[in-house]
């Protein structure tokens, strides 16, 4: 039983919130290509991919981790780092994610299996970015938007469509923001052990530039809706969203590590308000 809680905090199943942020989006892009109800399998497979494939990001992000998440406060006594998890479990955990996700997409079509193979490869380059560039959370913004094209794809939608690129600008627009906010709880400890991140290089302007994304999103969310001919029920949740985003900011406008990582854990209010205000514009 230690072994499987072992596991389960490995693989932050036990900690749902960046499968919920991956979620929403893949939601979005499903009932924008459907332009309604999407297929209810499809729906299930992507639900079921995107926790497999969060879960094995966070497993291979945390293998890339392992030699300094004993020197931050906040991950230190994470499984690997406290040696509960060897490498060699480790990375058979991942592999066996990864196969899990693929068979999963198996139940699609050929186009969106060739497109997984492009996420995965970004969930595997994206932990080891964070030593080589200040902005990994850009190449984060790019895997987590990825399930965008293939749930469009998988649904029936053209991959030359418009609407499927603006989303998954806005997309990676959010995802640098809110993991920018989650990269300031650790930034003193990342300083220290030389990590790089957005919230290092934006520095004092970090509160200024999330504001300029969240705005550029919301900018990208409204020309979604336009292009989609969506009902004013889909652009009254953006302006929930402009709430939701001004409290983010209210709550870590002092920097404190804890009120950083809050307004980071809120964005899944932002995820579900957009797929609420998406969902009902096709119901009335």
């Amino acid at each position: 039983m230690s072994k499987f809680t072992d596991y389960l905090e490995l693989t932050r199943f036990n900690r749902p919130i960046g499968s919920l942020l991956l979620m929403w989006p893949t939601l979005w892009a499903l009932f924008l290509a459907a332009d309604g109800l999407p297929e209810w399998h499809l729906i299930l497979i992507f639900i079921l991919g995107v926790f497999s494939m969060r879960s094995a990001g966070c497993v291979i992000n945390d293998f890339a981790d392992r030699k300094v998440d004993g020197h931050v406060e906040r991950t230190k006594n994470r499984p690997l780092p406290s040696g509960r998890v060897s490498s060699k479990e480790a990375l058979g955990l991942f592999a066996a994610l990864s196969i899990l996700s693929f068979i999963l997409v198996l139940f699609t079509d050929l186009k969106t299996i060739l497109l997984s193979f492009v996420g995965l490869g970004l969930a595997a380059l994206y932990p080891f970015m964070k030593r080589y560039t200040h902005l990994p959370q850009l190449f984060l913004g790019l895997a987590f938007s990825w399930a965008i094209p293939m749930a469009y794809s998988a649904q029936g939608g053209p991959l030359t469509d418009p609407i499927l690129w603006v989303l998954f600008a806005a997309n990676c627009s959010w995802t640098i923001a809110y993991d920018t906010y989650y990269a300031m709880k650790d930034r003193e400890d990342d300083l220290k052990i030389g990590i790089k991140s957005t919230a290092i290089l934006f520095a004092q302007y970090d509160l200024l530039i999330i504001a300029l994304l969240q705005a550029l999103t919301l900018c990208l969310l409204t020309y979604v809706g336009v292009l989609a001919k969506l009902p004013w029920l889909y652009f009254a949740s953006l302006i929930v969203c402009l709430f939701l985003f001004y409290r983010q900011y209210s709550q870590a406008k002092y920097r404190d590590g804890d009120a950083c990582f809050q307004s980071f854990l809120d964005n899944n209010r932002v995820g579900y308000v957009v797929f609420i205000g998406l969902a009902i514009s096709y119901f009335v």
